[in-house]
């Protein structure tokens, strides 16, 4: 091959190469920040081709459908002092794109592991002013409410919105479980010891009026 034709074939690598880094594509599920050198240049909400500064700018995807976030296992105490576990789910939104790159780094796995340890304070905050019944109760449903706003403020700071917040199980603790099945126990057998004892006064008495 002539030193022609494989310089021919260098450069149109290379600007094939270049037109392949200058577009992008966003699909309805997600929205797009294009950055240059780190600062943030524009945001891109609607899906569609776009085009960008090859090498110079970088498109960072921000996801734009509501997220399902589960958490098992947390633990709380009601006002009696019993504690529970409790499992919920956290429905939540990217509000804000580039509040969201500049708080988090655009990283959910981050964003969700703060928000998550103000759903463990919320949880807490929210069970230890009431009983196990009120939990279980209609009381709930505000429960809820309480727990979905005080994760809002949290949230927001993050350019996250916190569309809602459901309790799945509430179960006592293995250890408690187990301290309120023999609690229970005890009180059935003592309930039927004193049965038997008053059919065997009363069996005592009938005897003694038919003698």
């Amino acid at each position: 091959m002539s030193p022609f034709k494989t310089i021919g074939a260098i450069v149109l690598i290379a600007v094939l190469g270049l037109a392949y880094m200058s577009y992008f594509i966003v699909d309805e599920r997600h929205r797009a920040l294009v950055v240059r050198f780190g600062e943030i240049q524009r945001m891109v909400d609607k899906p569609g081709l776009y085009f960008k500064l090859p090498i110079a700018e970088e498109v960072v995807p921000i996801e734009d459908r509501i997220m399902l976030w589960e958490s098992f296992d947390k633990r709380v105490q009601v006002v009696d002092g019993r504690r529970y576990l409790v499992d919920a789910f956290t429905l939540a939104r990217i509000s804000d794109s580039e509040r969201f790159r500049q708080t988090v780094g655009a990283d959910l796995r981050l964003a969700k592991t703060r928000i998550e340890t103000r759903l463990d304070a919320a949880l807490r905050q929210t069970y230890g002013r009431r009983t196990f019944d009120s939990a279980l109760s209609k009381d709930r449903d505000v429960m809820m409410k309480e727990i979905r706003d005080q994760l809002r403020g949290e949230a927001a700071s993050l350019g996250i919105d916190i569309v809602d917040v459901r309790i799945r199980r509430t179960d006592l603790m293995p250890d408690v479980l187990d301290d309120t099945y023999n609690r229970m126990n005890s009180e059935r057998k003592a309930e039927a010891a004193d049965l038997r004892s008053k059919g065997e006064a009363t069996k005592t008495r009938m005897n003694a009026e038919t003698d």
